[in-house]
């Protein structure tokens, strides 16, 4: 298993040093970042992806549903928050109306390792489209369902199925009672089976809703 997907720390270091070398050279290349956008991240965890940005002068609002991971980032943001530039928020992201409670819309919108937890997907992406300013981005990051571990294999606690490839593209009855078999949980790996996402079915869920990736 990952250890690091259980150590806050380390976790939010990997995930700012991310953003800083891949994600935000990645959308500078369509977009050009400055010290007044405003960012929002969808499944923002301990925010350590919104930290790159915020470093770089921008405003930042998370939202997530994890209350212990929002504990953290308030913790090791505490200093962004009192100055009113960064806001996390503990919430489900279709309960939140940005527009009366923060007079807020956004210049880029981040989903990074979220879109394949979903269970509705299109829905998803019409909600972030209405978070967006005119001329804002969506930033959209996953693992592609037929990648080597697009069943994030890595999370079981069993070595040998951790760092076994594609072994998540068996037929789902079959997919079910090797994790029983391994004696893993079945509940969380069986539903990823079902919303992970390939990159054809987000271009076509794109494509639908006049999104251009």
């Amino acid at each position: 298993m990952y250890e690091f997907h259980s150590d806050h720390d380390r976790y939010f270091l990997m995930q700012k040093m991310v953003c800083e070398e891949s994600i935000i050279p990645f959308i500078e290349k369509v977009y050009p970042l400055n010290s007044d956008a405003k960012i929002l991240e969808i499944g923002c965890g301990t925010a350590g992806v919104l930290s790159a940005f915020l470093e770089r002068g921008c405003k930042g609002f998370g939202v997530d549903l994890d209350a212990g991971s929002l504990d953290y980032a308030r913790k090791k943001l505490a200093g962004f928050i009192e100055s009113n530039q960064l806001i996390l928020i503990n919430n489900d992201i279709y309960s939140v109306d940005f527009e009366t409670e923060y007079h807020a819309k956004f210049d880029i919108v981040i989903l990074k390792d979220v879109i394949e937890h979903i269970h509705d997907q299109e829905k998803l992406l019409i909600k972030m489209r209405s978070f967006l300013a005119p001329s804002g981005v969506i930033f959209l990051g996953f693992p592609p369902w037929q990648m080597p571990f697009g069943g994030h294999q890595q999370m079981c606690r069993n070595r040998f199925l951790s760092h076994l490839p594609y072994f998540h593209l068996l037929p789902k009855p079959v997919y079910k009672s090797v994790l029983k078999l391994f004696k893993e949980g079945t509940e969380y790996f069986c539903e990823l089976k079902e919303t992970g996402i390939s990159i054809e079915r987000l271009e076509k869920l794109a494509k639908k809703q006049d999104i251009t990736l």
